[in-house]
């Protein structure tokens, strides 16, 4: 049972929800001084030399054919390059908190490409309606007037939809995840980064990025923290814990990041959440919930 589970699973797990949760907040100081391509290039540099260094101090190598490193591009893309970039852009005009509450759906999103792509996980009504009640959260965080801020030419909802994309390739990128050939987590880790990197360096050089000496202390250290401690260090702590833990312990990490998220916005960036964005963050842990119910049930009855 969860209650009798060791301390030290508890604390890597706390540890990844602050390094993942946090990284709203150090986007969201990065992208306020850097642009996005910049943000997201630095990061996965840092992280990629890191990840790669430990890989080679524990005397691993990179894989060689190319069936893994095609998995590597693909997740290079749809975990890394792509929702990283799509997340910075929209924490230009959102608050790092409300980007938290948005990321939420991933789960979610993940539930229903599970049914139709991954044998074993279909949806049961307790998981639709889980779906549905989350979805309902989304529908109450962006707001009725949502449309009429589109209309007249309104940025925070493409910001808001832009940080939903970043989810949903994360979701995708799950169900992606699943089909990778066995390997070494830590190489997988490496490989994906390095690939990523290679995406995102011309991206970052084509728009211009800014001399080095130009760039603020503030925004410079928020890319070092997205690359060592969000990137490089949370991989190593999350597939650590899912071996010695089990991926359904992990899954606690989906109703604590958001919370996480919207706290150290208040605390550090002075954020003031408003009680519709809290409303729906509830109705969104709720389906999640829900969602997970579901899914127990049906692993009870197989």
């Amino acid at each position: 049972m969860a209650g009798r589970r060791p301390l030290p699973h508890w604390l890597l797990l706390a540890a990844l929800v602050a390094m993942w949760g946090s990284s709203f907040m150090f986007t969201k100081v990065a992208v306020s001084a850097l642009p996005p391509e910049t943000v997201v290039a630095g990061r996965l540099v840092i992280a990629a030399a890191g990840l790669t260094a430990l890989l080679f101090a524990l005397g691993k190598s990179l894989p060689g054919g190319r069936r893994p490193w095609l998995f590597f591009l693909a997740l290079a893309v749809l975990g890394n390059a792509l929702p990283f970039w799509l997340i910075s852009w929209g924490q230009q005009r959102i608050d790092s908190g409300l980007a938290g509450i948005l990321m939420a759906i991933m789960p979610l999103t993940t539930l229903v490409l599970a049914h139709f792509f991954v044998a074993g996980e279909r949806l049961n009504p307790i998981r639709l309606a889980g779906f549905v009640l989350g979805f309902f959260g989304i529908v109450a965080l962006v707001g009725p007037d949502a449309l009429l801020e589109l209309e007249t030419g309104g940025t925070a909802l493409l910001s808001e939809l832009s940080v939903l994309g970043g989810a949903v390739c994360y979701a995708v990128n799950t169900i992606v995840a699943r089909r990778r050939p066995d390997g070494d987590p830590l190489v997988a880790g490496a490989g994906v980064t390095l690939l990523a990197s290679v995406i995102m360096v011309p991206l970052a050089v084509a728009g211009g990025p800014p001399a080095i000496a130009a760039i603020p202390a503030a925004a410079a250290l928020a890319v070092a923290v997205l690359g060592i401690v969000s990137t490089a260090l949370a991989a190593v702590v999350y597939f650590k814990l899912v071996s010695v833990a089990g991926p359904t312990f992990v899954s606690l990490i989906n109703y604590l990041i958001p919370l996480w998220a919207v706290v150290v916005g208040m605390v550090f960036l002075g954020e003031t959440p408003e009680w519709r964005a809290l409303g729906a963050l509830a109705l969104i842990l709720s389906g999640i919930a829900l969602s997970e119910a579901g899914r127990r049930a049906t692993a009870e009855r197989s």
